[in-house]
């Protein structure tokens, strides 16, 4: 049974017995616990926490997520993946432990021939929580499960919890019994490939708080209400309904691995057994391919690009893991082109999405294993130059320090490492390198529990929030009448801010703009009696709440006080200004370059715009301006703005854009620019005709990742102002060179030509003194045991061109009769560079210049490297260029068995 037939099954059996099936959220939650959805029951944690009424009483839905936790087990186990999907049901106060329990087992043990999945229900067994005496009754009673096979276990394995405060609760799971040839008998407390688990049954009781483990929590309360969450590994059931060893080697999986398979000429499970700790290191490899390269399908699709923290980090490792997989099992070529279109095949029957977006997903892709094999190429010397320095020691250990720059300065794989390093002889201080790494996570991790500050701690806001959702008026007034719901300072509720404190107020009604979509918070004022307070930012802690950061200037204020709202209105106005310049710019990037250049970022501020989209090569001026025009030729055109709310599957075919990286409700905002020409799904605040915009400038257009480009632009009187800056510089320059602006660019193309020329006239007549020096030169050769050695400083001025022709036309003018070496050093730009030439006499003789040029640098302060017959390096230290010739001399020395 394909995967695809196993989903629909899943979703038809509970839609047959009353749920409301609820379509995927994207990957990227607005969950500020959460890098990524990690559980199918994520999207429906408000209803759990009783922030929010359900819509229904029962959902089921096939989840998409990423869990990365045991990414270093991925391929080792059957039972870990990086990305999978969860089948799950859910009750909210509903039915519960009975319900859960009868509606699995109908649907696993019903026949494939009536819908079911027809697993043989003498080999499932269930496990319970070891105080749930009523689910191990349900199990044996109801369903008829002999009581030895239904597992009492701890907290450990049957309690659910999302690893960070919020609802859980005692879980029961299925296991089946795959047989006798995937490990040890007694089930699943003893063996877990054997006996493998796919479904999960939770049974919602609480609210968590301070979750230090998965078995170390305090629980806060109850929930509100009793509910159920299942998850069923749709990856999970896929193995066993399709009679497979592993997830790996399931419909959706499987193909990427056979063709990295026929691509490295490796045969997947000649050499494995069916249990996964029997598998070969080359098999382990190959489903760490097969996983990581869909995964990475995945996340791109859903919006992230790779990068070096958050998000991108998690991608960026995945893609560069797939590629060094590869690279290990012999495979040099660019591979994710040959691999990425196989995964889309596989995955666009469940997400057709994929296939749509694959341009610019590929792109993307595409981009950062370029960018990774050139960081390789980068990190092979550096890893040369510290494998040489820790031989010339006599050392036998890389020290864990070079390791950890290696992967942390160049991004050079700690395995990579390990294996190169092996290939020459050497140990690596992995201890040392792991002391490191963990000092770097403990550092990022206080980073960003500082960066969070008074938001982190969201069980304030919670509470909060049980008072009441804020009544949000930023659509449709300026200035509200409120009372003060609460006062937070530093994460703790109090009763009053005095003045010169800061803190945060939250209202029952509010007339502010909350950060979100890329749009800053509003700036205002909240005035009581007696009390004067600036806003200087607007957040959503939580959902459905509004918390206002201020500045108390008079005061002080009190909780329970009424208090008058009143938004900045120059402040407002520019920033909707920024808000639909953003918009103009989207739909004019996509008529000028296409389809493909979706957003997939934006930041806007009063004045000031910034938009990210996927584009894998920088634009040129002439694109630029033609952007440019496209935008403003729309804002000249007074197109109407216009905003509606609809479902999300009505706005999709309404031909709506859902922008990357952004969660939405069933109902959404729907904004508009002269009708089809700009149609984007938005909770931001605009203006009302697309000529109140103003003057769009754009300013500059960058790299900010792989495959994604940046461009920014002034709006309104901002962009008057860069104008204003631009003519005045024009003016400057034209009193300069003493010109009409309009023959300014040709006078100064004459003079950068003029300079041009006299730097090419320059330049040549260096390269006849470096060829008169180099014929008085070969006179100086000395003979040391047989080889002809010519050592010489070129001193300042002389480049790695210029020593490199040098040596190579010394080495010729010595001839081939006699064993012959080339040094020479010299400083460029106050950098010293090192050149060795050998002739093939002296490379008989074990004198290779390589070996050469790697001493001398690291006398230098540096590194380098080359082949036998010539190599280079170069050092931060200009003041060693002599020593550095010394040992060459030297290391000449000892190889023609010269002593003394």
């Amino acid at each position: 049974m394909e995967t695809a037939e196993i989903r629909r099954r899943f979703l038809s059996f509970y839609e047959s017995k009353g749920h409301t099936v609820v379509p995927s959220s994207p990957l990227v939650y607005d969950d500020p616990n959460l890098l990524f959805v990690n559980a199918g029951m994520v999207p429906f944690k408000p209803y759990f926490l009783g922030q929010q009424t359900p819509p229904w009483d029962r959902a089921t839905s096939v989840q998409k997520c990423v869990r990365t936790g045991d990414i270093e087990e991925v391929g080792k186990t059957s039972r870990h993946g990086t990305f999978f999907q969860m089948n799950g049901n859910f009750s909210f106060g509903d039915y519960f432990k009975e319900g859960a329990i009868q509606f699995a087992w109908d649907l696993i043990t019903t026949s494939q021939d009536e819908g079911g999945y027809g697993l043989d229900a003498d080999k499932i067994w269930p496990t319970v929580y070891e105080d749930d005496d009523e689910g191990f009754d349900l199990w044996h009673r109801m369903i008829g499960v002999p009581k030895e096979r239904i597992t009492r276990r701890g907290k450990l394995d049957n309690y659910w919890h999302m690893g960070v405060p919020g609802p859980g609760g005692p879980c029961s799971e299925l296991y089946l019994d795959r047989g006798p040839e995937y490990g040890r008998e007694g089930g699943p407390a003893v063996d877990e490939d054997r006996y493998l688990e796919f479904w999960n049954l939770v049974f919602m009781q609480y609210e968590l708080s301070a979750v230090r483990a998965k078995d170390d929590f305090d629980i806060a309360s109850e929930l509100p209400k009793k509910n159920i969450d299942t998850g069923m590994g749709l990856e999970r059931m896929a193995t066993l309904l399709q009679g497979v060893d592993n997830l790996y080697e399931i419909d959706e999986v499987y193909p990427v691995l056979d063709r990295a398979a026929e691509l490295t000429g490796k045969k997947y499970g000649a050499h494995s057994g069916h249990a996964a700790s029997e598998s070969h290191p080359d098999d382990v490899r190959l489903r760490v391919v097969a996983d990581h390269v869909r995964s990475s399908l995945m996340l791109i699709g859903d919006g992230v690009t790779p990068g070096n923290e958050g998000r991108g980090y998690v991608l960026r490792r995945m893609l560069r893991r797939a590629v060094r997989s590869m690279r290990l099992l012999g495979f040099d070529e660019p591979s994710l082109p040959l691999l990425l279109p196989v995964s889309v095949e596989r995955m666009k029957n469940s997400y057709p999405e994929l296939e749509a977006g694959f341009d610019r997903i590929s792109q993307i892709a595409y981009a950062e294993e370029e960018a990774f094999r050139r960081t390789l190429a980068s990190g092979t010397t550096i890893l040369d130059t510290a494998v040489s320095r820790t031989k010339s020691s006599g050392g036998t250990t890389l020290p864990g320090d070079q390791a950890f720059q290696l992967h942390d300065t160049y991004g050079f794989p700690i395995d990579l490492t390990l294996e190169m390093a092996q290939e020459q002889g050497l140990e690596v201080d992995r201890a040392g390198f792991t002391r490191l790494m963990q000092e770097q996570r403990d550092r990022a991790k206080a980073d960003a529990k500082s960066k969070k500050g008074g938001h982190a701690n969201t069980e304030v806001w919670r509470d909060l929030r049980g008072l009441g959702a804020t009544d949000w008026r930023a659509y449709s007034e300026l200035t509200s009448e409120a009372k003060i719901v609460g006062l937070v300072v530093d994460g703790e509720r109090v009763e009053e801010l005095e003045p010169g404190q800061r803190g945060q107020v939250v209202l029952d009604r509010t007339p502010f703009y909350a950060e979100s979509g890329g749009q800053v918070g509003d700036e205002g004022i909240i005035t009581a009696d007696g009390a004067h307070l600036r806003v200087v930012d607007v957040q959503r802690p939580v959902k459905g709440l509004v918390a206002h950061t201020v500045e108390v200037l008079t005061g002080p204020v009190r909780s329970g006080q009424d208090v008058s709202a009143e938004v900045d209105p120059e402040w407002r106005v520019s920033a909707c200004q920024a808000h639909s310049g953003t918009h103009v710019v989207h739909a004019a990037l996509r008529q000028v370059l296409g389809p493909t250049a979706l957003q997939s970022g934006s930041y806007n501020k009063p004045g000031y715009l910034r938009l990210d989209f996927a584009w894998g090569q920088s634009l040129s001026s002439e694109t630029r301006s033609e952007i440019e025009e496209v935008a403003n030729l729309a804002v000249r055109q007074d197109l109407p703005v216009s905003a509606q709310f609809m479902t999300l599957p009505q706005a999709r075919e309404f031909g709506a854009l859902a922008l990357f990286g952004e969660t939405y409700d069933e109902q959404v905002r729907v904004i508009e620019i002269g009708g089809p020409w700009s149609r984007e799904l938005c909770g931001g605040t605009h203006v009302g005709h697309s000529s109140q915009i103003g003057a769009l400038s754009v300013t500059g257009e960058s790299s900010v990742g792989s495959g994604v480009r940046r461009l920014e632009a002034f709006v309104g009187m901002d962009a008057l102002r860069y104008l204003a800056k631009e003519r005045a510089l024009v003016a400057e320059l034209t009193e300069i060179v003493k010109v009409q602006p309009g023959e300014l660019k040709e006078r100064i193309a004459a003079l950068v030509a003029r300079v041009r020329d006299a730097e090419r006239e320059l330049e040549k007549v260096r390269r006849e003194q470096v060829q008169a020096q180099t014929g008085k030169l070969v006179e100086y050769a000395r003979d040391l045991g047989g080889i002809r050695v010519l050592t010489h400083d070129a001193g300042d001025g002389a480049g790695a061109d210029d020593l490199r022709t040098m040596a190579l036309d010394l080495r010729g003018r010595l001839g081939d009769a006699t064993p012959v070496v080339v040094a020479l050093t010299g400083v460029a730009k106050g950098r010293p560079g090192v050149v060795v030439a050998t002739n093939a006499g002296a490379r008989e003789r074990g004198v290779k210049a390589g070996a050469l040029v790697r001493v001398a640098a690291q006398t230098l302060g540096g590194g380098g490297g080359g082949k036998d017959d010539l190599a280079q390096g170069g050092g931060t230290d200009p003041a060693k260029t002599g020593d550095a010739l010394g040992r060459i001399d030297a290391a000449v020395r000892d190889a023609a068995g010269i002593t003394g």
